[in-house]
């Protein structure tokens, strides 16, 4: 539920900082890889050793410039780099190599959606700049407050980050899970980066205030308290909701908000005091002396955005109009892979939504409890329209298909041949299954006694002792359709 703040509005920022997947760093030759032993990826120029100079990586620039493009944004044909300047461990050269007032990428937008694929808003995205990742620190203990010590791994620095920076047009943490979410998928069909938080490849810092109702004043005049390095969904929501309670509690008890930098304790659910916030001239950004600024030609900017694939917005609307609901639809859209198995399987069976309701149901149960995606499904999409169309001839029941299903999951089997293999197929020869409803019949004289009396659940008892007889092979809607046949006709005299 919602952080309430009676007689306030809440006004939330956010800036998430997404790692690149590149071979090297943005201004060396290192590689750029997760998971490499502690200090071993690095290079004079990435430890910021005297004497040495920065050469921009140019597959960083392109995918940046798409993340930008895929956002809706106006990409500058000249941006330049700045130094900001702070003291940090994990920062070897004591600056960052950022850019200040000439970014990448400017004012983009980005349509959110609730869990059910329903259009909340259009949030404005300020800007998008490229800069280099600083190392990381390892504290030797829960968390900085409590640690014995900290070690420092500079694998890190270096690497290549966008940060996407949105206006402050959020007003819950919900809205910016939904926020970062739709981000999150935007940005995966494009394929520039891990895109894991849990990694730490895509990082979220939140900036939230509380304006009174009514207020004619500047945003740039409320305080503001930044919470920093947010590593999920979930707990961009938690500390959001918990941030603007503590902000609305003190302001109820007439104390101030300060304005600062805080921290988010997962484990408790609440923030907790970094450091006092810096804003720009604390920094001290002055333009970057070893690089030239970035020029674009504009010929390249509209080949990037003219090889941009099918966005998540298109996607979604091609899915509700071949007849998905928004929430099939919105499941779907999330995973660029499911995406394309779906569109697979749809060309090959020709009808949507038979498709989208087993890959959201027995195939996706499948997945789960194999930690597997549907990029390496081990059905492909073709064989699972050949199942369904076994469905449609009559030679497999719902529940037979489930079964066929299952064996081709786990032995890669096509459907032809688990269901050969299993033995199974349905009975649909009118008949056979007629003598079989005939032998029933007359098996359970007091049941059809009841069924002709008007007990109508009688009429379930029958059905499955036909499919008992046929060991579950008979079509049930032919063994329904005799039973009711057969128990109309008038019942003849004994005897005549």
């Amino acid at each position: 539920m919602a952080a309430k703040a009676v007689g306030y509005d809440v006004i939330i920022g956010l800036e998430v900082h997404v790692e690149l997947k590149t071979r090297t760093k943005l201004f060396c030759g290192c590689e750029n890889r997760f998971g490499a032993p502690p200090n071993s990826l690095t290079c004079p120029v990435c430890l910021g050793l005297p004497g040495v100079l920065p050469v921009l990586n140019q597959e960083a620039v392109a995918k940046a410039a798409r993340a930008g493009l895929a956002l809706g944004c106006t990409v500058r044909e000249i941006s330049k780099f700045d130094r900001k300047q702070y003291f940090y461990p994990d920062l070897p050269k004591g600056y960052q190599i950022s850019q200040y007032d000439q970014p990448l990428c400017e004012h983009g937008q980005l349509a959110i959606y609730d869990g059910r694929g329903n259009y909340v808003k259009t949030v404005r995205i300020r800007r998008i700049h490229l800069e280099e990742d600083a190392g990381k620190l390892n504290h030797l203990g829960q968390r900085l407050s409590d640690a014995a010590g900290s070690l420092v791994d500079l694998n890190r620095a270096g690497v290549p980050l966008i940060e996407i920076v949105s206006e402050p047009d959020l007003s819950s943490g919900e809205e910016a899970r939904w926020y970062l979410n739709a981000l999150r998928t935007v940005l995966s069909y494009l394929d520039i980066s891990d895109l894991r938080m849990e990694e730490g490849s895509m990082r979220c810092d939140a900036n939230v205030s509380l304006r009174p109702h009514g207020w004619a004043g500047s945003l740039g005049d409320l305080p503001r308290v930044e919470i920093k390095n947010l590593n999920s969904l979930r707990n961009v929501e938690r500390a959001i909701d918990y941030e603007v309670e503590r902000q609305a509690t003190r302001l109820a008890q007439g104390l101030k908000i300060e304005l600062e930098t805080r921290g988010f304790d997962d484990v408790s659910g609440r923030t907790y005091s970094q450091r006092s916030k810096e804003e720009a001239h604390d920094y001290r950004y002055f333009p970057e002396p070893d690089l030239p600024p970035l020029r674009l030609e504009a010929a390249q900017i509209a080949a990037w955005a003219k090889a941009l694939p099918p966005l998540p917005d298109r996607v979604r609307e091609e899915l509700k109009a071949a007849g998905l609901e928004a929430k099939d639809a919105e499941i779907l859209v999330q995973d660029p892979s499911a995406v394309a198995y779906f569109r697979a399987a749809w060309e090959a069976y020709g009808k949507a939504v038979p498709v989208a309701n087993w890959m959201l149901s027995d195939l996706a149960r499948l997945l789960n409890a194999a930690k597997r995606g549907y990029g390496d499904a081990p059905v492909p999409p073709a064989e699972l329209a050949a199942l369904l169309t076994q469905i449609d001839r009559g030679v497999l029941s719902g529940r037979m298909a489930k079964e066929v299903l299952e064996a081709m999951f786990e032995r890669g089997e096509s459907a032809e041949a688990a269901i050969r293999r299993l033995g199974v197929s349905q009975i649909s020869d009118e008949g056979r299954i007629r003598q079989e409803v005939e032998a029933v019949i007359g098996e359970h004289a007091k049941v059809v006694e009841d069924f002709r009396a008007g007990k109508e659940k009688a009429l379930a008892f029958l059905v499955g002792q036909v499919m008992k007889r046929t060991r579950g092979q008979a079509n049930p809607e032919v063994v329904n359709r005799l039973l009711r046949e057969l128990l109309s006709e008038p019942v003849r005299p004994s005897g005549s």
